[in-house]
């Protein structure tokens, strides 16, 4: 191993810990990386560009992008009423279907938020016992196609700057449809394991609502019970805090003081009970921003937020919005509001002012309720966005234009009739992922151009010798499989490729068993609530724990991995 090995595989090790075992955000340690590499001249600035204008990376972009007008149409809303039934396991199927079949064509997170608020109000069931299985069936989905996830575009990226040739729109679908047909049948065979939490039982993690007292409020120097802070509807006064102190229970003689900070628990529907008192002033009341509609967000994994306080992000200034409430799963919060430590999907009900919808946003949040509503599209609208996406697919399946150009083209055609403004695009932009995936290609070109994959594909290859090439296969699924349940899919992907393509090089056999193993491996995110969007998105609504992932998501990854190791070197072949 020559001292440049050396230094990769110091700079690999580096960013595998970071992203497992810190809280730094996937873009600053893959851009760091990608920085590092440039700075030692194992990359050259010419090769780095060339990497992130990839077609493939572009094709991703386009695709995000092209996604965000599908979204302003009726189409997700029309599906959404063919999917319930009062029969649990009608519905469970009609609904596991139908997110599979839109999963695979458009954006999975989209899909997850756009049926989220359908499954809470359904008459017939408990959100407990449909969202787990919503979001499984969204992330099964996103592996029928190309464009299906972004784990399979980045994939193709690899292969691409490989010099491989590049996979079509259906290249997945095989393998793919024997995946989520075992998924879908074992949803419904193990949906007596799923909670059954009655939609009160939220009210187990009340909302966090802080009131300040003013000084000259009538309600200084009188005690909680005399100013009638003990019988409100729907609301509990829990604790006060006084200065560093922290007044906890509560006594009804309790005497308030002036600057007093009093924490309220309960029904954030009910906040407005608290608006009768003279000189109490709710923590998000001081913009006058209360008269709007409250907006309902979870904090997302990567937000830049998890870990500081909405005092010292300074959240009003950042996001124009202040925070009515906060509730977080499994736990009753305590102190001041503005200095708990935010963490990952915690929910925070927001008064939002008219600057609240923009890129920060959409990175930092997921919103799942009371959302501003964009502005309703006309039918020739609704025609070019669903129509031109259906027909750029095709197009693109048939041969006849490149995915790329086709995307493209698109996407100026929903600017130029309106489905998409130039603000849409600027604020919904993947900038992050464009940084994260040139940042991965950028590690893995290094790696083949040094000969340090080739030194371990042929470390790796004696290893296996003796056991064949199908115990190679296997072992490079389990890679991306346990890397994509320690960090994220993308970045797992980003890990384990180069790996198999070494592999499937040093046995002389056809790369796309490989390639598909990290595919297929990479998308099984089913154990953990962190390892992918979605399964974080239904965690808060449906009052799930990390056991309930555990107990479905274990026997789900189980018999999604036997689909995928025992049919994709039929498809193809060794």
């Amino acid at each position: 191993m020559t001292l440049v090995h050396g230094q990769l595989l110091a700079l690999a090790v580096s960013m595998f810990f970071g992203l497992v075992f810190t809280r730094l955000r996937p873009v600053l340690l893959f851009s760091g990386t990608a920085i590092a590499l440039v700075l030692m001249q194992q990359l050259d600035v010419t090769r780095l560009l060339n990497l992130a204008a990839n077609p493939a990376v572009i094709s991703l972009l386009l695709l995000l992008l092209v996604s965000a007008g599908i979204e302003k149409t009726r189409l997700l809303a029309w599906l959404s009423q063919f999917l319930f039934r009062r029969s649990y396991a009608g519905t469970l199927v009609r609904m596991g279907a139908g997110t599979m079949v839109s999963s695979a064509f458009l954006n999975n997170t989209a899909v997850v938020a756009a049926l989220m608020g359908r499954v809470n109000t359904n008459p017939d069931h408990a959100p407990s016992r449909l969202l787990l299985p919503l979001s499984y069936a969204a992330i099964l989905g996103g592996t029928l196609t190309l464009v299906g996830t972004s784990t399979n575009l980045i994939v193709n990226s690899f292969l691409v700057e490989a010099g491989k040739p590049s996979l079509a729109l259906f290249d997945f679908l095989p393998v793919g449809l024997v995946a989520c047909s075992v998924g879908l049948v074992l949803l419904v065979l193990l949906s007596s394991w799923l909670p059954r939490h009655p939609r009160q039982a939220q009210q187990e993690d009340p909302y966090f609502i802080e009131a300040k007292l003013q000084p000259d409020s009538p309600l200084v120097g009188r005690s909680v019970q005399a100013n009638g802070l003990r019988s409100l509807e729907g609301l509990f006064l829990a604790e006060v805090v006084r200065g560093q102190r922290l007044i906890s229970p509560l006594s009804p003689d309790t005497v308030l003081e002036a600057g007093d900070k009093l924490v309220f628990c309960g029904d954030v529907r009910r906040v407005t009970v608290l608006q009768r008192f003279r000189g109490l002033t709710l923590f998000a009341s001081a913009q006058g921003q209360l008269d709007r509609t409250l907006t309902e967000v979870i904090v997302s994994p990567t937000s830049a937020i998890v870990g500081q306080t909405l005092k010292s992000v300074e959240f009003r200034a950042r996001f124009d919005a202040a925070v009515v409430a906060m509730r977080r799963r499994g736990e009753r919060l305590s102190g001041k509001l503005g200095q708990i430590p935010i963490q990952a999907g915690d929910v925070l009900v927001l008064a939002v002012g008219q600057g609240f919808h923009h890129s920060r946003v959409s990175r930092n949040f997921f919103v799942i309720g009371n959302a501003q509503l964009s502005a309703t599209l006309t039918p020739l609208q609704e025609w070019v966005a669903i129509g031109g996406f259906v027909s750029v697919l095709a197009l693109s399946a048939f041969g006849a234009i490149e995915l790329v150009a086709g995307l493209a083209v698109l996407l100026m055609l929903m600017i130029t009739s309106g489905v998409l403004s130039g603000q849409d695009v600027r604020q919904r932009f993947p900038f992050e992922i464009w940084l994260i995936i040139t940042g991965a290609l950028a590690i893995a070109d290094s790696v083949l151009q040094s000969g340090l994959a080739l030194m371990a594909s042929t470390w790796l290859h004696q290893l296996f010798n003796g056991q064949g090439v199908m115990v190679a296969f296997v072992g490079v699924y389990l890679v991306a499989l346990i890397l994509t349940e320690l960090m994220t899919n993308n970045a797992a992907a980003a890990l384990a490729l180069p790996l198999a393509l070494g592999l499937a090089d040093a046995f002389g056999v056809s790369a796309m068993p490989f390639v598909m193993a990290v595919a297929y491996g990479a998308s099984a995110s089913f154990i953990s609530p962190f390892s992918y969007q979605t399964n974080l998105m239904v965690m808060s609504l449906g009052d799930y724990r990390k056991r309930d992932y555990l107990r479905l998501g274990l026997p789900m990854s189980l018999a999604y991995s036997a689909a995928v190791l025992l049919t994709t070197p039929l498809f193809f072949p060794f």
